[in-house]
């Protein structure tokens, strides 16, 4: 299982910090369509993603045991 965690909005949105994805074989964009899918509300089109603690691309591979995080844009001024 790859363990997702979600901050600020999106963990608000879904109503828990972390969720567990059962997906084989598969990339970000893979696990952000699924999130999607199984949670219509989230748009995770702009988030930046980091497997184990390191920023990753859209087509970074994820695998049994990763740890995926979404993590919404910071902006300041």
């Amino acid at each position: 299982m790859i363990k997702v965690l979600l901050f600020a909005h999106l963990q608000e949105a879904v109503g828990q910090s972390k969720v567990m994805v059962e997906l084989e074989g598969c990339t970000v964009q893979d696990v952000k369509k699924w999130m999607e899918k199984e949670y219509p509300q989230l748009s995770l089109e702009q988030m930046m993603a980091a497997v184990n603690e390191e920023f990753v691309t859209d087509d970074a591979f994820v695998k049994d045991g990763d740890t995926l995080a979404f993590i919404p844009p910071i902006s300041g001024g």
